[in-house]
């Protein structure tokens, strides 16, 4: 099983962000940016826990949600992280985590 702590720390990091952001600042690209995330995040989930399935896409549910919608989804890639992914999927997540915006 893989130690996904970091993984879990920069997905709550990333969040707690997200969710802080004042509403003028939330809006826009930076939510889109977020929504883009939490879906990539879902959809590396759904490759490791179910391969071969027809994607499944996380909905837009406005602004306000895209910070519970990252910290979900990046849960569960790294609940499926621990027991189905490998050293180098787990180093791809993180990195995903590094690249995304910082608001």
């Amino acid at each position: 099983m893989l130690d996904t702590a970091a993984l879990v720390s920069a997905v709550d990091a990333h969040a707690d962000r997200l969710r802080r952001l004042p509403e003028r600042r939330l809006r826009g690209a930076t939510a889109d940016a977020a929504l883009t995330l939490a879906r990539e995040l879902a959809r590396r989930t759904q490759r490791l826990e179910e391969p071969g399935t027809a994607p499944r896409e996380v909905p837009d549910a406005g602004y306000f949600a895209v910070g519970d919608q990252v910290a979900v989804t990046g849960h569960d890639l790294a609940h499926a992280l621990r027991h189905h992914g490998t050293p180098a999927e787990l180093a791809e997540a993180l990195a995903l985590l590094a690249a995304a915006p910082r608001t």
